[in-house]
């Protein structure tokens, strides 16, 4: 099963501090536990690590995901349809057509029974995004991409 196929992932982590490892990798145990026959998409970018969970072996199939900042070591847990949930409650951030997130430093940040929520409408709206010539697979890792060039890692203050 693919929620333990961390390798990969656990050296993309390497560079960013403790807690901010601690709340991604924490994040990721919750949503596999959730839907263990998803599909986890790694993509090791420039600006941010990203791993999120799909019907498909496919990003347009994604329907979750977190990603975490090298700049700001931020960690995003979001929606890829995030735009098209209902969000009633209004927490969700962003402004673009789609992506829609809430920033989680701490684990009591994330709301879970309204998240649960969101993410049975976001694997619905997901569902409606397979294409028939989609490679349906289950319960995998799959690192997608890995950029050479990364951007530089903040500089921890001295105090």
């Amino acid at each position: 099963m693919a929620k333990e196929d961390t390798k990969d992932l656990l050296k993309f982590l390497k560079p960013f501090p403790a807690e901010v490892k601690e709340i991604a990798l924490w994040l990721r145990d919750w949503v596999w536990d959730l839907y263990p026959t998803a599909n986890e998409i790694i993509y090791d970018n420039y600006n941010a690590l990203a791993f999120g969970w799909t019907i498909t072996n496919r990003l347009g199939s994604n329907f979750c995901n977190i990603a975490v900042g090298r700049s700001s070591y931020n960690v995003h847990f979001g929606f890829f349809y995030g735009s098209k949930l209902s969000d009633p409650d209004k927490i969700l951030l962003g402004q673009g057509n789609q992506y829609r997130y809430i920033l989680v430093k701490k684990k009591s940040d994330l709301p879970k029974t309204y998240f649960k929520k969101l993410l049975k409408e976001a694997y619905a709206f997901a569902q409606t995004k397979v294409k028939e010539k989609d490679k349906k697979v289950s319960g995998l890792t799959i690192t997608k991409s890995v950029s050479a060039a990364k951007r530089p890692a903040k500089k921890k203050n001295k105090t």
